[in-house]
């Protein structure tokens, strides 16, 4: 069940424009007055208010910001940022009417990347301007919110080994450098409860807890993962030895039924333990390692700006059209 592009809650139209706000990361943006004056003409020309802007810092990444900018009356939230940001900003967003419009800047951009959002600044403003709209589940794990992933293991230990400024200067393919660090590490015991069934016993490399199916670089993982069925999708991975990785990653790519040396699950609520402290992470974000993780699915929380459907509800994204509509706004409020 997939609840589709929707009319805008919360960001109709009554003689103009709904109230926007933006959340910028600065560390991630390289001309941040050029993105103001873009996202502010853009928005002005089509008959939007001029938006309130909000940057972010490293005590606050985003939840802070967001949830002035919803207390100020923003039915609109633009977050220009990484994933980090996206996260941060989804813990305040979680059960409002406000709808969240990506303009992605980072090197993952994991949950813009699921949906089929562009990449560029005017299609993303673009889709906003669209008001379509769709309604998404995050996953919960404590008092923190995640929209893409969780992980214990191996994906966690990567993302650690990852520098930020190996990312900056080559993008994704800066995690493989990362993972090849430790693709000889010794597997976790690890116990899986999914839901009220028996607890699960396996030697894992990794555990990733899904509310999409995408990775870094486009990598499909999880074929079946929606963001809007009101479950997760639980990857169990089991590569003992290099010829298990390649073989995993092998099928990974060509996109087979059968992935070797991975379990898939479905879950509501899902609790990993494992027999020893682990590396852990949210939406790419390093969490404090632990020997567990708990995790549950909240359906319906969180909603997004998307490109309105054609005719029939369709998430693919016809972003050089996108573009090129948005480029045009842009040089007409030029």
């Amino acid at each position: 069940m997939k609840r589709q592009q929707e009319s805008a809650n919360g960001a109709t139209i009554n003689g103009g424009g709904p109230r926007s706000a933006v959340v910028v990361n600065p560390v991630k943006q390289t001309d941040i007055d050029g993105l103001r004056r873009t996202v502010t003409d853009t928005l002005t020309e089509a008959g939007w208010p001029e938006p309130a802007w909000y940057t972010t810092t490293p005590e606050d990444p985003g939840q802070g910001q967001a949830r002035r900018a919803i207390e100020a009356g923003a039915e609109v939230l633009f977050v220009c940022g990484g994933d980090g940001t996206v996260m941060s900003c989804v813990g305040a967003l979680v059960g409002t009417e406000v709808a969240m419009a990506i303009l992605p800047s980072g090197t993952g951009n994991l949950l813009a990347a699921n949906l089929g959002l562009s990449n560029d600044l005017a299609a993303g403003i673009e889709v906003a301007l669209e008001q379509g709209r769709r309604q998404i589940d995050v996953g919960v794990c404590g008092d923190q919110f995640f929209a893409v992933m969780a992980g214990m293991g191996f994906d966690a230990q990567m993302l650690a080994a990852t520098s930020e400024t190996t990312k900056a200067r080559v993008g994704w393919p800066a995690y493989v450098v990362g993972a090849m660090r430790h693709l000889r590490d010794r597997p976790m015991k690890v116990s899986i409860r999914i839901d009220d069934q028996p607890p699960r016993r396996r030697r894992a490399r990794t555990v990733l807890v899904a509310n999409v199916g995408r990775l870094q670089g486009g990598v499909r993982l999880l074929a079946d993962a929606e963001p809007d069925d009101g479950f997760l999708d639980v990857a169990v991975l089991t590569p003992r030895t290099l010829n298990h990785w390649l073989s995993l990653g092998w099928a990974v790519l060509r996109r087979r039924d059968r992935v070797p040396r991975m379990e898939v699950l479905r879950a509501r609520r899902v609790t990993i333990s494992s027999n020893r402290e682990q590396a852990r992470e949210l939406d790419g974000d390093v969490i404090p390692p632990g020997r567990s993780l708990q995790v549950a699915v909240r359906p319906a929380a969180l909603w997004l700006c998307v490109p309105q459907p054609a005719t029939e509800p369709d998430l693919s994204v016809d972003a050089d059209a996108a573009a090129d509509r948005g480029e045009r706004r842009v040089k007409e409020a030029r």
